[in-house]
């Protein structure tokens, strides 16, 4: 994952559910282009096909509310989908997003002037958002949560810092 995203938007409103991002019977499954395949059905037919050319979600408050489910971060990956910016995430989508190397930034001065198809760009590292000749400041994310970020996730990071531990004992 690179520190600087950029990417066509698309535009949610507010309380975007975890079972509308992927419902329930779809939950026995953990490959992303699978879990891709079946991301927000329940808002259509061809809905998922048509977020597909989209690259980054933008989106209201309390983004991912609903079911505590790892699966909606991976369903959105699926897509292609790059980063959701929003105004606020449910606590536990935040996390399981960071968990699965999907990034997501909160900066709600960005909703209201940004419209559907716009091209932004995130600077996960300095914590800007550029969009129409204007910059949008988000809290920088800390060191460790951009490792795992660029990392791909959780796993990979820790699988990183094991290899790196190890390879550490056989120098020492």
């Amino acid at each position: 994952m690179e520190s600087i995203i950029q990417g066509r938007v698309f535009k949610f409103g507010d309380n975007i559910n975890s079972d509308v991002i992927i419902p329930g019977r779809y939950l026995i499954y953990i490959d992303k282009e699978r879990l891709g395949q079946h991301a927000f059905e329940m808002l259509g037919e061809g809905f998922g096909a048509k977020l597909r050319s989209f690259d980054i979600l933008v989106a209201g408050r309390n983004f991912g509310c609903g079911s505590a489910r790892e699966q909606a971060a991976t369903a959105i990956q699926g897509l292609g989908v790059k980063a959701v910016v929003a105004c606020s995430f449910a606590r536990t989508f935040y996390r399981n997003a960071i968990n699965d190397g999907l990034p997501i930034v909160e900066c709600p001065a960005l909703y209201p002037v940004v419209a559907e198809g716009d091209v932004i760009q995130i600077d996960l590292a300095a914590g800007k958002i550029h969009h129409a000749g204007r910059e949008h400041t988000f809290p920088k994310m800390p060191d460790s949560v951009r490792q795992i970020l660029e990392l791909g996730g959780l796993a990979e990071y820790l699988k990183a810092q094991l290899a790196d531990e190890a390879h550490r004992a056989r120098e020492g």
